[in-house]
């Protein structure tokens, strides 16, 4: 059965706001909508639109995924600039989320 016009127009205006805010769910298309959230929910998926966030299992790794050797077993970090570590996380935000990268040196204490 065709949608209707309404629901044509609210599909577009749907994708609009997708398109500058993908990390918007259902519950907040609703209120930008102005319909109740199962509305909203039900345009997105004749949509296929799914909110961006970060899933669940991100540092699972693959299947025949190689493990490297910890290279710095019984290295004794004497100087600065000796050895670096890095680490890269995210944080979530009211409106999505944020990456936050770390850059540290091992002077300063064991990495």
């Amino acid at each position: 059965m065709p949608e209707s016009a309404e629901n044509l127009r609210l599909l577009r205006r749907l994708d609009q706001l997708y398109m500058d805010m993908p990390f918007f769910g259902s519950r907040r298309m609703a209120i930008e909508l102005g319909v109740n959230r199962k509305r909203a929910q039900r345009l997105m998926r004749i949509a296929g639109i799914e909110a961006l966030y970060p899933k669940p299992r991100l540092s699972t790794p693959a299947a025949g995924h190689q493990i490297y050797p910890y290279l710095l077993r019984g290295v004794t970090i004497e100087r600065p600039d000796h050895v670096w570590s890095t680490d890269i996380t995210y944080i979530p935000m009211r409106d999505g989320f944020l990456y936050l990268v770390a850059i540290m040196d091992g002077s300063a204490g064991t990495c």
